[in-house]
């Protein structure tokens, strides 16, 4: 059987989902399995942003970044879930353009 995409899942399914990734990364961590807890860690991520409304985040706005503290994104434009645009860190706007799921961003 083919797994769905996250984008395919209803919200409870990917409310099910989050719950068997963090679960399956918590044990992943206490075996000292340190690549299979983050990419578990990041499916998770992917999955929580397609639980939040993409048209909540708008260009030009800038959000703080869970887990990068004192970082903020400035948003150049949406892609699907997807915030596009750069990092500030204090005064310095980071030169190179990345796209982060909008599950990061913090309002």
């Amino acid at each position: 059987m083919q797994e769905k995409r996250y984008s395919q899942m209803s919200e409870f399914e990917l409310k099910q989902e989050i719950a068997q990734l963090k679960e399956k990364a918590r044990k992943a961590e206490q075996l000292g399995m340190v690549n299979e807890f983050e990419v578990l860690e990041r499916k998770a991520i992917m999955a929580k942003a397609y639980l939040l409304n993409p048209n909540d985040f708008q260009p030009g706005e800038s959000y703080e970044v869970e887990g990068d503290l004192g970082t903020t994104f400035k948003i150049t434009y949406m892609n699907g879930v997807f915030a596009w645009g750069h990092r500030i860190e204090g005064n310095r706007m980071n030169e190179v353009e990345e796209g982060i799921p909008i599950s990061l961003l913090i309002k």
